[in-house]
C-alpha cells in the first residue's frame, strides 16, 4: 500500500477541497498501517458472477477489463471478502436460480483453487483470522438467494454444506411483507447452522422483522443511508435502529447511484450510519468485482481506493478503534456471534429439556 501515499492527486474530491499535501500524506500513511493491523472485510464482491460471464480473466495481474484483482485488493488492504453468489437477473423459476446458484459456487471453488496463494475459502471468523496471518484474503461465499427456498430447508443445508455462510431473504415469497410461519422456521435453521442472513433488498417492514426473530446478528451487506439518498437499496434509520437492536451491521456500499459520485460522499453515508447505529454496527460492503460502466465514486473505482476512504475518515477525527470495527471487528463479531448462537441452538436440540 506504500504507493498510495505517494499518489494524493488521485483522492476522488475536487483540489480546492483537498487538504494540505503533508496532512494528505500524513493521513495515509496511517490509514495504511491501520489495514496492516486491521484489513477491510468487504461486505460485497461480484467478481464471481462477472467471472462465469467472462471466465478468461486473469486475476493475479491488473486487468483493465474489470475491477476487482489480487494486485488490487492487496493495495487495499482487503483481507477478507464476501462473494456475492446473486444473480443480477431474474430468473424465471426458482430452478434456474437453484441451478444460477450452484453454478456460481463451482465458479468460486475453482477461483479458489486456482489462487492459493492469495486466496482461500472461509468458513468461521477463525479462518477469517488465519486467513490475515498467513497473508491470504479469506473468502466466504454468499450470500445466496432467498428464491431457493420454497417450503423446503433442504437447499439450506446442501449450501451450508458447500461451504455458504451467508443466506439473503429478499425475493422470497416467505420474506416479502410479513415474515410468514416458514420464514420463521428459516431464520431459526440458519441459525442453527451458523449461516448469516443478509437483509439486503428486504422491504423495511420484512428486515425489521427478521432481524428481530434472528437470534443470531443479521448483516445488509451492500448499502446506504436512505436518510441521505432516498434510493430503494439504501435502509432507513428505522431498520438502521433494528440493526443496532439485534447487533447487527449495515455495510456502506460504493454504488454512486445509491451514495453519490465522491468519495466524500461515501464517508457521509459511514457518518450517518454510525451516528444511527452505533460504530459497533457499521461496515463496508462495496460491491466491487463488475465490468467497466458501473457507477462509481471518484477515488473509490476499484479496492485500492480503500486507503484513502480510511484517511478522509481519520480526517473527520475517527478515533481508530473505531476504524478498526469498521474495517475488520464488526465483520468478525457477526461471524462469531453466529458460530456462538450455532453452538447454543445444537446444544439445546442435543438437550432438550
Amino acid at each position: 500500500m506504500a504507493d498510495l501515499q505517494d499518489e494524493p492527486h488521485s483522492v476522488g474530491i475536487g483540489a480546492e477541497d483537498l487538504p494540505a499535501p503533508t496532512a494528505l500524506a500524513g493521513a495515509l500513511e496511517r490509514a495504511a498501517a491501520l489495514l496492516s493491523v486491521h484489513p477491510v472485510a468487504d461486505g460485497c464482491n461480484t467478481l464471481v458472477w462477472t467471472l462465469r460471464q467472462s471466465p478468461y480473466h486473469d486475476i493475479d495481474t491488473p486487468d483493465a477489463g474489470i475491477d476487482t484483482d489480487i494486485p488490487r485488493l492487496r493495495a487495499g488492504g482487503v483481507g477478507a471478502q464476501f462473494w456475492s453468489l446473486l444473480t443480477p437477473r431474474e430468473a424465471a423459476a426458482v430452478d434456474q436460480v437453484v441451478s444460477d446458484t450452484l453454478e456460481q459456487i463451482d465458479v468460486a471453488l475453482a477461483l479458489l483453487r486456482r489462487y492459493p496463494d492469495s486466496l482461500c475459502l472461509a468458513l468461521t471468523a477463525d479462518d477469517m483470522a488465519d486467513a490475515r496471518n498467513r497473508g491470504r484474503i479469506a473468502c466466504f461465499l454468499g450470500p445466496v438467494p432467498g428464491r431457493t427456498l420454497t417450503d423446503s430447508l433442504s437447499a439450506l443445508h446442501a449450501f451450508h454444506a458447500l461451504g455458504v455462510r451467508i443466506f439473503a431473504p429478499a425475493g422470497a415469497p416467505w420474506a416479502q411483507h410479513d415474515l410468514t410461519a416458514f420464514g420463521h422456521e428459516v431464520v431459526q435453521e440458519a441459525n442453527r447452522l451458523g449461516i448469516v442472513l443478509d437483509l439486503t433488498g428486504c422491504p423495511p417492514t420484512a428486515a425489521r422483522q427478521l432481524a428481530a426473530a434472528s437470534k443470531a446478528p443479521v448483516i445488509v451487506s451492500n448499502t446506504a443511508a436512505a436518510a441521505l439518498n432516498p434510493h430503494p437499496g439504501n435502509v432507513t434509520d428505522e431498520v438502521l435502529l433494528a440493526l443496532r437492536d439485534a447487533d447487527g451491521l449495515a455495510m456502506v456500499t460504493f454504488d454512486a447511484d445509491r451514495t453519490g459520485d465522491s468519495l466524500h460522499a461515501v464517508a457521509d453515508h459511514i457518518d450517518h450510519v454510525r451516528a444511527v447505529a452505533g460504530p459497533e454496527c457499521v461496515g463496508l460492503g462495496a460491491a466491487f468485482g463488475t465490468e467497466p460502466g458501473s457507477p462509481r465514486p471518484s477515488g473509490l473505482t476499484d479496492p485500492s481506493g480503500y486507503p484513502r476512504l480510511i484517511a478522509e475518515l481519520l480526517d473527520r477525527g475517527w478515533p481508530e478503534a473505531d476504524l478498526a470495527l469498521l474495517t475488520w471487528g464488526n465483520a468478525q463479531r457477526v461471524l462469531r456471534d453466529a458460530e456462538f448462537t450455532s453452538r447454543a441452538a445444537q446444544h439445546r436440540r442435543a438437550n432438550p429439556s
